[in-house]
């Protein structure tokens, strides 16, 4: 019998699987600007940015490790990951954008390869035993928090970043 910690895991791991999957594949090649998703997305990473941030209340440590990796990550967006971002029309003539698939997959590969290290870390505890209710969960280390609150911070600014361009464009080919 798994104890309920690596049972609630079983169910997680499918649906982490499925949110890198898609993670991956929003990466390459070219993506259509969706304003309606993309502004969903913005207020999703905004909100739980803002529930990171709760986690100082357990320990300071944790909200500062978020902070900096949302700074970072934030800063990361607009100096370089729209600057490597392509835009371009459909063939429907669509507006659409082709991100660099270098930072995608490089932050997609830190967040995962952090996770998975400290799931590996934490396998005995979630096992069971007497240490599962003394070991900390998978988010509870400063380098995890900031290196979650690089890519939110990362996505939040570029999906805004996305938006931003999309709406100049749209403004500048109806004045024309």
């Amino acid at each position: 019998m798994l104890a309920p910690s690596a049972l609630s895991f079983v169910f997680a791991a499918p649906l982490m699987a499925f949110a890198v999957y898609r993670r991956v594949r929003g990466s390459f090649g070219r993506q259509p600007i969706r304003t309606r998703r993309m502004t969903a997305r913005v207020a999703i990473f905004a909100v739980l940015i803002g529930l990171m941030m709760l986690s100082g209340l357990q320990d300071i440590r944790l909200a500062e490790g978020a902070l900096g990796g949302v700074l970072a990550g934030g800063a990361l967006a607009a100096l370089l990951g729209l600057r490597l971002t392509r835009f371009e029309l459909g063939g429907d003539g669509a507006d659409c954008y082709v991100p660099n698939p270098w930072m995608g997959g490089a932050l997609t590969a830190l967040l995962v390869g952090r996770l998975a290290w400290r799931f590996l870390m934490l396998a005995p505890a979630m096992a069971g035993g007497a240490a599962a209710t003394q070991s900390p969960g998978p988010g509870n280390s400063p380098l995890t928090m900031a290196i979650v609150g690089l890519t939110v911070g990362y996505y939040l600014v570029y999906y805004a970043g996305i938006l931003l361009h999309h709406r100049r464009h749209k403004r500048a080919f109806q004045a024309a």
